[in-house]
């Protein structure tokens, strides 16, 4: 089955794909020649993932799914949140995101954070929400050259080491992004 992933983000398309059982091929909108920016404005993540699936299923008429990520950090009341890519800035600089969060966090005590995926999948005409959740701590430096985005200053609950140090498999174990995309495969394979 083909299926049209509302990205242009090849790390995030390359962990789907790796999850995904070889019946379905993934798409990115660079695949399509598609090179445009899908906006983000909405005000949650889940409303995010639900616009880009939409803009996506409009444009091309074809079954697609999108997603939308973000971290929640208890002590900075739920930011960056819907704004994690580019809490530093429109540039999307995830080292530049790191940063300001570990500067704001400079003499927390609560670290707890999760990271939250929503994805919405548009099959035939329906819109299907599967959801993924990991808790875990943001630790006070970088550690790990793995993942993207805050991968290296996240540790999830009950590990010892960040994202950024596991490899893909053993990020994919228990990641948020991961346990959205078990929901969804689960509902495709067994619809």
């Amino acid at each position: 089955m083909k299926l049209i992933f509302a990205t242009h983000n090849k790390n995030k398309a390359f962990e789907i794909q790796k999850l995904l059982p070889d019946t379905f091929q993934v798409l990115t909108l660079d695949d399509l020649n598609f090179h445009d920016e899908i906006p983000e404005n909405e005000p949650t993540i889940e409303l995010n993932s639900a616009f880009k699936a939409n803009f996506v299923f409009n444009r091309f008429e074809e079954n697609c799914f999108a997603d939308d990520t973000g971290l929640e950090i208890e002590f900075l009341n739920g930011r960056p949140g819907v704004h994690s890519a580019r809490y530093a800035g429109i540039e999307r600089n995830s080292d530049a995101n790191m940063n300001l969060v570990l500067r704001e966090m400079l003499n927390a005590e609560n670290r707890k954070a999760r990271f939250k995926t929503v994805i919405t999948l548009i099959l035939n005409d329906k819109q299907h929400i599967f959801e993924g959740i990991v808790n875990g701590t943001i630790i006070s430096e970088k550690r790990g050259e793995n993942g993207f985005g805050y991968d290296p200053i996240f540790i999830p609950e009950n590990e010892s080491k960040t994202f950024a140090e596991m490899n893909l498999s053993e990020k994919n174990q228990f990641s948020h992004r991961a346990r959205a995309l078990e929901k969804m495969i689960h509902f495709l394979t067994n619809k």
